[in-house]
């Protein structure tokens, strides 16, 4: 796949896969594998890295000047646009999205907000009855009238080339993994683009792998329909057969109050990868999709024999900006 379509190289791939004997020991389960994608190098690094390798170069044939996105205040995919940009010498403009309430001032302005800045990217804040999205295209008409040719990536840049991404994550997996040792990949599931490129790499590559979402946003049915969507876009796109529906399962018993907002779960989970395996997670993806793991092995939804491979989406950057939480 990877000859097919246009890359440009912003990360440090593969990413190393870690097994976590003190985790494994400690939750008496299934052995747990990690797939360090915190580890891919660009502007602290994350999942995001893999998209925007297939993203730039599609704003770049498109001759954009401005690269416009969109996330929450604390967005990983935010931060890495404006890291990807600088690296490429292109203008940056995201519009950030309030999903927090009351929220204090270091969610505003510290971690990923603070870089973001250190990267050159020129940020505005959506108003709170605004949708962020059609805000963004009104700025974006407003710069293409003063001259301008802007590129849009859409939220967590998961669209049919952001996928590409983990299509290729999916072929590294199973090229480390030669023994054919996993049974299940989990992974936080939240825009979708992450959880979708896997699913359509299951299908491209035939794998037998079973794969788990850990929503950090919506519901179950919402979250699998989004993700089933994109998946078989992202089969059309590269031409192989379409994904089938149960492909993709989402479990929903994790968000708590919402995007963002954090629960005791993910500070659990932060605190226990932190201390036993000296990993730090994030608060809004992989924090909540490890509590979502504990949780699940600990109701024994998976064998002992099994073997699960996480996947570390990133963004402990973030931390800074959620030390209120812990």
């Amino acid at each position: 796949m990877n000859d097919k379509f246009n890359r440009i190289n912003l990360g440090h791939f593969p990413t190393p896969i870690e097994y976590l004997n003190n985790i494994s020991v400690y939750l008496k389960g299934p052995d747990i594998y990690i797939k360090r994608d915190d580890c891919t190098g660009l502007a602290t690094g994350g999942n995001k890295t893999r998209k925007l390798e297939f993203l730039m170069p599609d704003a770049i044939n498109n001759q954009a000047d401005l690269v416009v996105t969109v996330g929450a205040v604390q967005s990983n995919h935010t931060r890495q646009t404006a890291a990807a940009c600088a690296k490429l010498g292109l203008k940056c403009l995201i519009v950030l999205e309030q999903r927090l309430t009351e929220a204090p001032n270091a969610y505003m302005t510290s971690g990923n907000v603070f870089l973001e800045k250190l990267f050159g990217a020129e940020i505005v804040i959506c108003p709170i009855d605004r949708d962020v999205k059609e805000y963004a295209e009104e700025i974006m008409n407003e710069r293409k009238n003063k001259g301008a040719n802007p590129y849009y990536i859409p939220v967590g840049g998961s669209n049919s080339i952001g996928q590409l991404g983990y299509v290729e994550c999916l072929r590294e997996i199973i090229e480390h993994d030669k023994d054919n040792l996993y049974t299940h990949i989990v992974l936080a599931s939240g825009s979708g683009g992450t959880h979708s490129g896997i699913v359509a790499g299951k299908s491209y590559y035939k794998s037998n792998i079973k794969i788990i979402g850990i929503s950090v946003k919506d519901n179950k049915y919402d979250q699998e329909e989004k993700v089933f969507k994109l998946a078989q876009d992202g089969c059309k796109y590269i031409q192989c057969d379409e994904p089938k529906r149960e492909y993709v399962e989402v479990f929903d018993d994790y968000v708590g109050g919402g995007y963002g907002v954090p629960t005791k779960g993910m500070t659990d989970a932060v605190n226990l990868l932190a201390t036993k395996e000296a990993i730090l997670l994030d608060p809004v993806y992989s924090g909540k999709a490890f509590a979502g793991l504990i949780d699940l092995i600990q109701n024994k939804h998976f064998k002992d024999s099994d073997k699960i491979l996480f996947i570390h989406t990133g963004g402990a950057v973030a931390l800074h900006a959620y030390e209120w939480a812990f």
